[in-house]
């Protein structure tokens, strides 16, 4: 029903800003709540940002003030702007369409893209 594709991530230094960008398909994109979750090497999948169908956001305290999440639904495309990046946010990065309007566990994200890798050199 609904298909994923992350892109963007890349090697940038300490400091530095990335857009990630996640295209979906399928007729009812609109109605999903979208996260992007984080996952690096012998860390469990962290849940880091959440916009709802009615626009809730959710970040981790992480990268509260550092992360953006948005929608363009009329693209069918949801973005994660990530400003003053730190050496642990290293990580693969995956988005993924939810169930209901607040989804925050991973169980409850039943869509998922095959990630894009980003690390962060400092």
């Amino acid at each position: 029903q609904v298909q994923l594709v992350e892109s963007g991530g890349r090697l940038v230094q300490a400091g530095g800003s990335l857009r990630l960008s996640c295209a979906a398909s399928g007729r009812t994109f609109s109605s999903y709540a979208m996260g992007w979750f984080r996952q690096a090497p012998g860390k469990e999948r962290e849940l880091v940002a959440r916009i709802s169908w009615s626009g809730e956001i959710y970040y981790a305290d992480s990268v509260k003030g550092r992360f953006t999440i948005s929608r363009d639904n009329a693209k069918n495309t949801v973005y994660l702007q990530m400003n003053s990046l730190k050496p642990e946010d290293t990580a693969l990065y995956y988005c993924a369409a939810g169930y209901g309007s607040s989804p925050f566990a991973v169980y409850e994200y039943g869509y998922w893209g095959q990630g894009t890798q980003v690390t962060v050199s400092s």
